[in-house]
């Protein structure tokens, strides 16, 4: 057992929505939540009984399956970032999918998700992303093609300390000069232009 001291999260006094048309994934859910601390859980077996849920609560962070009839996990997102006020707008979502196919990423990327998780899900997984959500300094857009975080996540990358998702996550920290810093004359030199003898 290494000795890295994990990080801790309290999630004691947050609200959580859940959102999934299958009572066993709703369950299992909810006892990852219940592992991770979490105290007021609010489960929804369909999307649309989720907006009225939305209407009249505070919800810290919503969970919600893709693949749902009548109104799915990409309208109730879309819904949620262009049809309620702000703050409300502003809440995390993190899509879940059976299918992590790049046309399904992208189309819960679009609709306006914090972030995408295929299933089967594990707990250390869900507590990453919710650390990453912890961590996010993506801004929020907002313009008449789309409304949700900023979608360039792959120029942001991980959080610092973080391992990415990827091979090629890069951080947003630089980090620690590895050299010294150029001289004026030195940058001078390089912006002139030289005469090159043919």
């Amino acid at each position: 057992m290494s000795g890295a001291v994990q990080p801790r999260v309290n999630l004691e006094h947050s609200t959580v929505l859940l959102i999934d048309d299958n009572p066993k994934s709703l369950d299992m859910l909810s006892s990852i939540f219940h592992g991770f601390g979490v105290k007021e859980q609010i489960k929804c077996e369909s999307a649309a009984a989720a907006t009225e849920i939305v209407k009249r609560r505070t919800i810290d962070l919503i969970l919600v399956d893709c693949s749902m009839p009548d109104m799915d996990g990409y309208d109730f997102t879309r819904w949620l970032r262009r049809e309620t006020p702000a703050p409300v707008r502003y809440t995390p979502v993190i899509m879940l999918t059976g299918h992590a196919a790049t046309s399904g990423v992208q189309k819960s990327r679009d609709c306006g998700a914090s972030f995408v998780i295929a299933k089967p899900l594990t707990p250390n997984v869900l507590l990453k992303r919710i650390m990453w959500l912890g961590a996010d300094e993506r801004e929020f857009v907002e313009c008449d093609s789309y409304v949700g975080p900023d979608r360039r996540v792959r120029n942001f990358g991980p959080p610092l300390g973080m391992s990415g998702r990827r091979s090629g996550d890069l951080s947003t920290h630089v980090g620690v000069a590895s050299e010294a810093n150029m001289d004026q004359s030195d940058i001078d030199m390089l912006m002139k232009p030289r005469r090159v003898a043919l």
